[in-house]
């Protein structure tokens, strides 16, 4: 009986082995956890399609963040529910705004942590869509002037990055003028460059409370048939001035970090979004999964598509199990 000259069971014998000649190795250092202010003292709702995840006021937060600090997670993404919302989602740039307090709560706190902020107006509307609306059709420039007004009001108060993701068309050329003509030019801007429209936000839009309360998102996220598309928005974001980008969601788009990574030098980002985490909980629970060797391979997985960077809602159990590894 003849065998064959290469054997790569031999490299597989055993954990070392396995270990040794790993080609992606998962680490918190790319982590980036996702976290919801909302206004008040004391208060931590658990969100009910995402356990372990809360709507939380500052002081609340802040306790957050000193754990999220000591698992060895670099940053987390802010998003905020206001006190009060309007067609023209006017809190998301007032100085008291929750984002902006959490901010400088964060900062007064001189917490080893990048403080990156979700730039939408989604959160912060009446009718719960990204930007101004009239006649039934989300307004591009009117919405892309607030958005840079947001941005601006999260450098002030001192975020480190600013995400827009909205996908308005110009929105990222926008928020850099707005940010060096006022003195900002070190900010950095992380674009939801490639966000498509998914049926996996439903949780997050009871997080944020952020649900349209009327049609949909598809005149301005993208179309998840398209991919080439994405390279274009990908690279019409660069033109624009931001530094690095982001797909979302992520497993069912792979495919995109992959072309992105190949097609771009720069950080590319992957938002592991609420619906992804949500299902992998809900299985746990039911006893279907093992949470721990399926969320690691989720992640490892976008890691080894192509992301520098992953936003994931798992990122304070990850660092957990790999600190007891």
């Amino acid at each position: 009986m003849s065998f064959p000259t290469e054997r790569p069971r031999r490299l597989r014998r055993s954990e070392a082995l396995r270990s040794f000649v790993r080609e992606t190795h998962l680490t918190t250092k790319g982590f980036i956890y996702p976290m919801f202010v909302c206004p008040g003292t004391k208060v931590r709702n658990e969100v009910s399609s995402m356990p372990g995840v809360f709507q939380q006021s500052v002081d609340q937060l802040l306790e957050e963040c000193r754990e999220v600090e000591s698992l060895g997670i670099p940053g987390v993404i802010l998003f905020g529910l206001p006190e009060h919302k309007d067609a023209r989602g006017s809190e998301a740039v007032v100085a008291t705004g929750v984002v902006q307090r959490a901010i400088e709560a964060i900062k007064k706190a001189k917490l080893n942590l990048l403080v990156i902020t979700d730039v939408c107006l989604c959160e912060y509307t009446d009718h719960g869509h990204c930007g101004v609306v009239k006649d039934g059709e989300v307004q591009n420039e009117a919405s892309v002037e607030i958005l840079a007004e947001e941005a601006l009001s999260h450098a002030r108060a001192g975020a480190d990055i600013v995400a827009p993701s909205d996908m308005m068309d110009g929105r990222v050329g926008a928020i850099r003028r707005k940010l060096d003509g006022a003195g900002f030019a070190e900010i950095a801007i992380l674009s939801y460059a490639a966000k498509y429209c998914s049926g996996f936000y439903g949780p997050f839009r009871e997080a944020a409370q952020s649900a349209p309360q009327f049609g949909d998102r598809r005149s301005n996220q993208m179309d998840p048939a398209n991919a080439r598309e994405a390279l274009k928005e990908v690279r019409l974001d660069l033109e624009e001035g931001a530094d690095m980008v982001m797909v979302k969601p992520a497993l069912p788009y792979l495919d995109v970090i992959r072309r992105v990574r190949d097609a771009f030098d720069v950080p590319v980002a992957a938002y592991n979004v609420s619906g992804e985490y949500a299902m992998v909980k809900a299985a746990a629970r039911n006893g279907w999964l093992d949470e721990r060797r399926v969320t690691l391979e989720v992640l490892t997985s976008i890691s080894r598509a192509g992301a520098d960077i992953i936003l994931t809602y798992h990122a304070k159990d990850a660092a957990r199990w790999q600190k007891a590894c």
